[in-house]
């Protein structure tokens, strides 16, 4: 087993000029992936690896920011804190809540929404129409992500006892079930 040191020698140029071709290839295949402030400025390879990664942590946090809207927008929400915030900061969604007060002949609903709640205010007043209340005038009023809805309706001496209860019933059941 006598090896001839130069052999050897010459062995490990070559495994290390072939490991050099393959990274200067593989930096180079990364480079052209990575958008260029520059494109005729000549940059060192460390810059060119540093670009590289900051561009990908851009991309990392772009995609967490697009997740987090998806979710937002399908009314996934998880327990994280941070990203309940930022979903009720950006488009408005929040979780409905409806009132329902009867004075006399006179019933009062009181609905908040978010800025994409428009379907339950016509929904809530197909419910009031189905359960016989004449809506006498029906308003609203933005404030930051949130719309107050107020409806005032006239019902009929029947439908004062159980009948509000049944329309505050149903309307409670309409605004949670969707959220």
């Amino acid at each position: 087993m006598d090896q001839n040191p130069s052999s050897s020698k010459s062995d490990r140029k070559t495994i290390e000029k072939n490991r050099r071709n393959q990274m200067k290839a593989l930096c180079s295949r990364l480079s052209s992936l990575v958008p260029h402030q520059a494109p005729r400025e000549v940059v060192s390879l460390p810059d060119q690896l540093e670009g590289a990664t900051n561009y990908i942590k851009k991309l990392q946090t772009n995609i967490e920011k697009m997740k987090q809207k998806k979710n937002c927008l399908m009314g996934v929400v998880s327990a994280n804190s941070s990203a309940r915030s930022s979903c009720s900061n950006s488009g408005g969604l929040i979780s409905p809540n409806v009132d329902v007060r009867v004075v006399g002949s006179a019933l009062e609903v009181a609905l908040v929404t978010g800025l994409n709640g428009q379907f339950m205010f016509t929904e809530t007043i197909r419910v009031l129409h189905e359960e016989g209340a004449e809506v006498v005038n029906a308003s609203f009023s933005v404030l930051e992500n949130s719309v107050f809805h107020t409806i005032h309706c006239q019902i009929g001496e029947s439908a004062r006892g159980y009948g509000a209860a049944r329309i505050s019933e149903r309307l409670r059941k309409y605004v949670y079930d969707v959220n």
